[in-house]
């Protein structure tokens, strides 16, 4: 009886053992595939927070919280701020929201920021590598103000924020425009 060779079979032991290789020589040089952010990386942001702080509006206070939803795909952070009246203006109150989420097209985390006055601000997000800090900075735009949002966990508990803006085509220009610290509740 004469045997045939199948050449499919054949082209895909050699592709199979091919792969092998690559991955042996890979984990013998040391190399490894980088981590990816995951959401995970901003669980100390997690929590009902309470904040003071100064900047632009004034002085003010607020409460945010940040919380896991849709099964743990997003997390959503929910914020207000009121600032009182001043010798020039009313009291204020601002209020947005802000929908964080890992974009598998790119591969990074990413978050869409909406607020009461009717802006809405695309943001990559980048957690530090020690889990206790994280930055969300926007496009740089030759027409648009840059924004840069960054939380850092601090040593007693406390998580302090800062918000930043950079004008436009001027994308590494920034200046504070508020910053706090705030406490969980």
């Amino acid at each position: 009886m004469i045997m045939e060779r199948n050449p499919m079979r054949v082209n895909m032991k050699i592709v199979s053992a091919a792969v092998m290789v690559l991955l042996l020589l890979s984990l013998a040089s040391g190399h490894q595939v980088p981590k990816r952010s995951s959401l995970d990386d901003l669980r100390f942001l997690i929590g009902e927070w309470e904040g003071v702080g100064e900047g632009g509006p004034g002085s003010g206070k607020g409460v945010f919280s940040f919380a896991f939803d849709l099964r743990n795909n997003v997390i959503v952070r929910k914020n207000y701020a009121e600032y009182p009246p001043t010798a020039t203006g009313p009291a204020i109150r601002h209020d947005d929201l802000i929908v964080i989420y890992f974009d598998r097209a790119s591969n990074q985390i990413q978050a869409d920021y909406f607020d009461s006055e009717g802006q809405q601000i695309n943001y990559k997000v980048t957690p530090s590598s020690d889990h206790e800090a994280v930055t969300f900075l926007s496009e740089a735009s030759a027409f648009q103000p840059r924004y840069r949002l960054s939380y850092k966990k601090l040593k007693d508990g406390t998580l302090s924020g800062k918000f930043e803006i950079a004008p436009p085509g001027q994308p590494d220009a920034f200046k504070a425009y508020l910053e706090w610290t705030a406490r969980k509740k």
